[in-house]
């Protein structure tokens, strides 16, 4: 293990921008690093040059070390805007361009970001024009293609001779300085940036690649959000930096489309959820995804009746991985041909774990770790611009996990996705698992309200029609699960709310089940007080996560 941290930190000691060239000399500059969504192969040298020539306007545009915004979709736009502001020692700030013009205002302010790079043809397709006119007042926006449009002969040059004299022509920060700012959750409400080293994340990816086992011939596919850590790192990042061919698709909601360039692409290692995974399958035509050998799955638990159709109908594993953006975010994975139902696997090398326990719960302690991927700290808008290191390089995942004694790690849910009822800890990861085992072709959310007398309740949202909770009691108690985690109301929708990134929009659930409860007076001004609660800490967190209704429809 010595030996492994040893040359995952030697690996990290370079900028991003460095890591790139570095892969494309190993790899070949000819070889074809990514497929973007319309088809097209770009090659390293192609990629490479691209980014030298778009760093030309975007050097003239802004100042050195300038934090820059970046509002862009998955594909080969986002990875040549980040390389061209990597290769100008410029700092991108990734852009949630679902979260709403005034989260966007609040993370410029945090991250202190003045001007955005994006694309006419993706702000035109994606209809978000309004967006754009609310947020000018606040930000310049610096459009793709009016800076190719701009290019000079030097800057056509420079990306000729840039790949050849990499050291003269592009900047070479400390792997310890800020590299990129990320969006997760905060305390007000507000965004928070997260702010990530070069040496951060790229330790994560060479991290990876120690842990999990890929082939020469692996073509990995990506639809995931370059917004989220997820999609940046993992899906789009890790292949690229490691010589490995990536598919970009630009949005994860095209369920009937991903399935049919999976088997164009002939792509063996998928990116998704569990919640998107299930749609890909069930939308998919026989064999369609059969070419597949692994699907990579995290930000929510793989269901077992995901493995078992993605065994049965394509015959492929389903890999769970476990990662917090503050970490680069991955912490822990199960490995090909090691997979551990019901785990996230065993921690990634040089990933430290500290275990404190918790009052009221049993079976599981809240985790802390460190390590070379965990971030430099936090941004606020309490004090913009200034990064705000974890105490002592631990960080407090908010996560209640256990390990078993090979050190396989399982996740028994989220401190803030406990209820607390009549005194005891009830975990509504527990309510979705039985709701699921009852009903397995359904989705199925609980969410807390107060309770009068027992001080809290569980709400079970589910788009079953006509639910019968007495074969949830009846599956609990031949299961051993206490009657308390048996919701006693079940409020039935058309459709369960689900993020962009996969992930159930627990936010909206909790406003579904409080609206679908009749409550008193003081419990509906409890319930208020709670959804108050929920956004600070949970809406915050999923900033960027949500898609606008026009995107929807454009994905779609």
């Amino acid at each position: 293990m010595t030996m492994t941290l040893s040359r995952i930190e030697r690996r990290a000691r370079k900028s991003i921008f460095r890591a790139l060239l570095a892969a494309a000399h190993k790899k070949g500059a000819s070889a074809v690093a990514l497929i973007d969504g319309d088809g097209r192969a770009l090659s390293y040298k192609e990629i490479i040059r691209a980014s030298f020539a778009i760093a030309g306007p975007l050097a003239r545009a802004t100042a050195a070390g300038e934090k820059i915004g970046i509002m862009m979709p998955t594909g080969a736009g986002a990875v040549i805007a980040l390389m061209a502001a990597f290769a100008q020692g410029r700092t991108p700030a990734m852009f949630n361009f679902t979260s709403g013009a005034k989260n966007l205002r609040a993370a410029a302010r945090a991250a202190e970001v003045k001007k955005v790079v994006t694309a006419r043809k993706f702000i035109e397709i994606a209809k978000l024009d309004g967006l754009v006119a609310e947020l000018k007042g606040a930000l310049e926006f610096l459009y793709l293609e009016d800076m190719k449009a701009a290019l000079t002969p030097f800057d056509k040059a420079r990306a000729v001779l840039g790949p050849l004299l990499p050291r003269l022509f592009s900047a070479n920060p400390d792997p310890d300085s800020l590299g990129i700012i990320l969006f997760t959750s905060g305390t007000e409400g507000d965004p928070k940036g997260v702010a990530l080293s070069h040496a951060n994340i790229l330790s994560n990816i060479y991290q990876i690649a120690e842990h999990v086992e890929i082939l020469p011939t692996d073509v990995f596919f990506n639809p995931l959000p370059t917004f989220h850590c997820y999609g940046l790192t993992a899906g789009t990042l890790w292949p690229i930096l490691n010589g490995f061919k990536v598919v970009l698709h630009p949005s994860p909601l095209q369920t009937k489309i991903i399935p049919q360039r999976i088997f164009e692409t002939g792509a063996t290692v998928l990116f998704a959820t569990d919640t998107f995974l299930q749609q890909y399958m069930r939308a998919a035509g026989e064999g369609q995804m059969s070419s597949l050998r692994i699907a990579v799955c995290g930000a929510e638990r793989v269901k077992d009746e995901t493995r078992q159709m993605a065994e049965r109908r394509f015959g492929f594993e389903v890999l769970e991985g476990y990662g917090v953006t503050e970490a680069s975010p991955v912490l822990a994975a199960n490995q090909p041909g090691d997979i551990r139902p019901g785990t996230v696997g065993r921690l990634l090398p040089g990933v430290v774990a500290r275990l404190e326990p918790v009052e009221g719960l049993h079976g599981g302690q809240r985790l802390f770790v460190k390590g070379p991927n965990i971030m430099q700290g936090y941004i606020s808008l309490d004090a913009p611009g200034i990064v705000t290191p974890p105490e002592g390089g631990w960080h407090d995942t908010g996560d209640i996990v256990a390990f078993d004694d090979n050190g396989y790690m399982s996740i028994r849910g989220r401190m803030k996705r406990f209820a607390k009822i009549g005194g005891e800890m009830v975990s509504l990861a527990v309510v979705e698992n039985c709701a699921t085992a009852v009903w397995p072709d359904n989705m199925h959310a609980a969410a807390i309200l107060p309770d009068e007398k027992r001080g809290e309740q569980i709400v079970l949202v589910t788009d079953r029609q006509s639910p019968d909770r007495t074969l949830l009691l009846a599956w609990a108690q031949n299961h051993g699960v206490p009657e308390i985690a048996v919701p006693k109301k079940i409020v039935s929708v058309a459709e369960v709310p689900v993020l962009g990134t996969g992930k159930l929009d627990y936010v909206a659930v909790a406003r579904i089940a409080a609206d679908g409860v009749g409550l008193t007076e003081a419990e509906r001004r409890a319930r208020d007080m709670r959804l108050g609660e929920i956004e600070a800490r949970l809406a915050a967190r999923q900033v960027g996560e949500t898609p606008q209704p026009a995107l929807r429809r454009a994905a779609e």
